[in-house]
């Protein structure tokens, strides 16, 4: 089960099984998590921010067995998801695309993004966790930003 969640439902799993690796699922989750949370914000932000916590949660515990021995696994996205619920909270249309890839530059780009590299660095499942969050935050920034102006 851990294993399931941590894969975000199996999306961490799409490109091993069509391609026989896992680099690029980071990216794959979190495109998943983007439709969801595109599908929530009809639902309204509080729908959102629900899915944020559960999503750190869940990242936190599901994450655990896999960091103490594996390190942050590419196929382990349940970050990356949290990490979108966070910059898309409260966004939708153009501005949660754009803080999407914000938030999947800063993720990826971990170095050029301050506090990223740096959270990444924490032990276990909250340092998995906590990179894809200090990334969000620049998605969302970058979202908001996007929103004001449109």
């Amino acid at each position: 089960m851990a294993r399931f969640i941590a894969s975000f439902f199996g999306t961490g799993l799409i490109l091993r099984r069509f391609r026989g690796a896992d680099r690029g699922s980071g990216t794959v989750g979190s495109l998943f998590a983007l439709a969801a949370s595109l599908a929530l914000f009809r639902v309204g932000p509080l729908a959102q921010a629900a899915a944020l916590a559960v999503a750190i949660v869940a990242s936190l515990l599901s994450v655990r067995p896999f960091a103490s021995t594996e390190g942050d696994p590419a196929w382990v996205v349940i970050d990356e998801a949290a990490g979108t619920f966070l910059a898309t909270l409260g966004l939708t249309g153009l501005p949660a695309a754009g803080a999407w890839v914000v938030f999947r530059i800063a993720d990826i780009f971990k170095r050029g993004f301050f506090g990223v590299a740096q959270a990444e660095r924490l032990p276990g499942s909250v340092g998995v966790t906590a990179d894809d969050l200090v990334a969000g935050l620049y998605g969302l920034a970058a979202g908001w930003v996007l929103n004001a102006l449109i």
